[in-house]
């Protein structure tokens, strides 16, 4: 696994842990790093991706809520909050990154942590979030499905 990857799994379970306990970003940080060890490079990464995503949070919540058709985010699995979250924030706020690469990346993680259907949820509510934030950048990527829809 590469070291973005890795930073994006531990951002993800960075943002996962917040939301469980509700501790701030900075004990969750703290506790998170007494438990596991990684390259400085991965570490920043990941701090950067869930600090920024939990600053952002109410946009990214936003933008989320506005790509789901009849789901509310509290509805929305922890896992598939916490996905969404970084994989929204970094398409809106880490525009070096290409799209393609946020979407795969969030995909596998959802495939990893999430439910059999979290996967094909993340990539449609991600790539509608993409088409907004980002235009046609993904036009050429994948044949997408388009926006998940939820009753609930």
């Amino acid at each position: 696994m590469g070291r973005r990857t890795k930073a994006r799994e531990c951002a993800v379970q960075m943002l996962y842990q917040k939301e469980i306990t509700g501790a701030a970003m900075d004990e969750v940080a703290a506790s998170f790093w007494e438990v596991r060890s990684t390259v400085t490079e991965t570490r920043e990464m990941a701090e950067r991706l869930a600090r920024g995503a939990q600053r952002q949070v109410l946009e990214v919540d936003a933008a989320i809520v506005a790509a789901v058709k009849h789901w509310r985010i509290e509805r929305l699995s922890v896992v598939d909050k916490s996905v969404l979250r970084i994989g929204t924030y970094e398409l809106m706020y880490e525009r070096h990154t290409p799209a393609a690469v946020v979407l795969d990346e969030a995909v596998d993680i959802a495939k990893r942590f999430g439910e059999a259907d979290s996967p094909a949820f993340v990539n449609g509510v991600l790539d509608a979030i993409c088409r907004e934030v980002r235009g046609s950048e993904l036009s050429s990527r994948r044949d997408a499905k388009g926006v998940a829809d939820h009753d609930g």
